[in-house]
C-alpha cells in the first residue's frame, strides 16, 4: 500500500514499514525481557506487564508447561488466531507445526523449560490451494512461575506474507538456541545451531514391519487382528426320562396344522 502526502510529492510505502515493525518484535520482545531478569537467570511471570510490550502485544504469546515437552498457550494475540483461524488460548504450543515437525519442536521447547534456554526458530508454512508462501520467526524465553520453577515462556511469532486459508502449519527451517546463564546477556541472533539428536522427519517406506511412531500429541494406531471365524450352533434341549436322572435330547417335536376346519349345520 503506498500513500501520497499533501503538499509533497513523496509516496511512503506503508508496506515496507509494516515489514519493518514484524522485523522489530522479536528484538523488543528480548529486550523487554532482559530489563525484567536484571542479571538473574530467569525472570518471573509475574513481573510481566504487556504494557511493556505494547507494541509485540498483537504477536506475543505465554507458554505453560504442563508435563515433559508439552506446553499449552496461556495467552496469546490476536496474529496467533489469524494464523490457526480460531482461539488457541489451551491449545498445545506443537499445534502451529506440522506433525513431521512436531516432535523436534518439543525437543527444543523442552529445553527452554530445562536449560533454561532461549530458542529463536525460523519457520516455512505448507502451502496449498489458498495458501500462499508464508515465512514466520518464533522467540521463546523462559520465565519463573510464582512457586520458584521455571514452568512459563514468554515469546512471540511473527509471520511475513499473506496468511491465506487458516489454519496455517509450520515446518522448522532453523533453530538458534542460547543457554541462559545469569549476568551474561542474550545478543541476537542465537549462537547454537538446532540440536540434531532427532532425525528429520522422512516419510514412512512402505512394508516396514515396525508401527511408525505417531509425531506429537497424535496416539499410534492399534493394529487390527483379525478374528477366526465362529460357527454358533443352537443348543439341543434335554429332557429327563421318568425314573432316571441322566436327561436325554429332545427329539423334534411334530408340527401341528395351522389351520382347522370348523363346519356348522346350522
Amino acid at each position: 500500500m503506498d500513500v501520497t502526502m499533501a503538499g509533497d510529492d513523496k509516496v511512503v510505502s506503508l508496506t515496507g514499514m509494516r515489514k519493518t515493525v514484524r522485523t522489530a518484535i522479536p528484538a523488543e520482545v528480548l529486550g523487554y525481557w532482559e530489563g525484567l531478569r536484571g542479571g538473574r537467570q530467569v525472570p518471573l511471570r509475574s513481573e510481566v506487564d504487556p504494557r511493556g510490550i505494547e507494541r509485540a502485544l498483537e504477536y506475543a504469546f505465554v507458554l505453560e508447561r504442563i508435563a515433559p515437552a508439552i506446553a499449552r498457550f496461556r495467552l496469546a494475540g490476536m496474529h496467533c488466531t489469524e494464523l490457526m483461524g480460531m482461539e488457541v488460548r489451551g491449545m498445545p504450543a506443537t499445534s502451529f507445526f506440522t506433525p513431521a515437525w512436531r516432535q523436534k519442536f518439543a525437543q527444543i521447547l523442552e529445553g527452554v523449560f530445562q536449560g533454561p534456554e532461549m530458542a529463536d526458530l525460523t519457520l516455512v508454512a505448507e502451502q496449498g490451494y489458498g495458501k500462499p508462501e508464508l515465512k514466520a520467526r518464533m522467540l521463546i524465553l523462559p520465565l519463573k512461575s510464582d512457586l520458584g520453577d521455571v514452568s512459563r515462556a514468554l515469546g512471540c511469532l511473527v509471520s511475513e506474507g499473506p496468511i491465506g486459508r487458516a489454519p496455517r502449519r509450520f515446518d522448522l527451517v532453523e533453530a538458534r538456541i542460547v543457554k541462559v546463564v545469569a549476568g551474561q546477556p542474550l545478543g541476537m541472533p542465537a549462537v547454537r545451531p538446532m540440536p540434531d539428536e532427532l532425525p528429520d522427519p522422512a516419510p514412512a517406506r512402505a512394508g516396514d514391519d515396525a508401527p511408525a511412531v505417531a509425531p506429537g500429541l497424535a496416539e499410534t494406531p492399534a493394529q487390527f487382528v483379525t478374528a477366526p471365524p465362529v460357527t454358533l450352533r443352537r443348543p439341543e434341549r434335554a429332557t429327563e426320562t421318568p425314573g432316571q436322572g441322566t436327561p436325554r435330547p429332545e427329539g423334534p417335536k411334530p408340527r401341528g396344522a395351522h389351520l382347522r376346519l370348523v363346519k356348522s349345520d346350522e
